[in-house]
């Protein structure tokens, strides 16, 4: 990609990112377009479709998340570094309304999403696994990752409930 349309596609996709977050994911490609300093036209060379530029928020959020992930494996609390990265995660499901709903009703390859959530979940089973001597026996990690988009899901509308409900996993979770 040549050096100006690469600052296009990425002034894009940041402009995207805030505009799901205040207006979820039917917010208005044309807005983003001018937002971000460009034509429509543009906005559908790099995202011919709707889906096209949601993947790209997504893969670069769940990037994101996944690189959060990795540095705080070389943190010395292991719960804090865990309770870190379990609270960017559920910022990042409440943060964009109807994204999960799009991701699941979408014609988004389901293999690059299963490769996205595989490496979310490689992540925070790593990261569970150092927490492992602070946290209950047995816990599956799987289940704890699970739960943060249960969590999401359930508060979009409350952020406060999210916090209270992190707050409870994380009791639940400490032995």
């Amino acid at each position: 990609m040549r050096a100006d349309a690469r600052r296009n596609y990425e002034r894009l996709v940041e402009q995207a990112k805030l505009a799901f977050a205040e207006s979820g994911v039917d917010a208005s490609l044309d807005e983003i377009a001018r937002r971000a300093g460009v034509a429509s036209g543009t906005l559908y060379r790099h995202f011919p479709t709707r889906l096209d530029l949601i993947e790209a928020v997504l893969a670069d959020q769940i990037g994101g998340l996944v690189d959060l992930g990795k540095r705080l494996l070389a943190a010395d609390d292991a719960f804090e570094a865990l309770t870190t990265w379990l609270r960017a995660t559920l910022v990042h499901g409440l943060t964009y309304r109807g994204l999960a709903a799009a991701v699941m009703n979408s014609a988004l390859d389901s293999e690059l999403v299963s490769t996205w959530h595989a490496r979310l979940f490689e992540v925070g089973t790593e990261l569970v696994r150092r927490a492992g001597e602070v946290i209950v026996p047995g816990t599956d990690a799987e289940d704890v990752v699970r739960m943060i988009g249960a969590i999401a899901w359930a508060s979009q509308d409350n952020p406060d409930r999210a916090e209270r409900m992190l707050a409870l996993l994380l009791n639940g979770l400490r032995r």
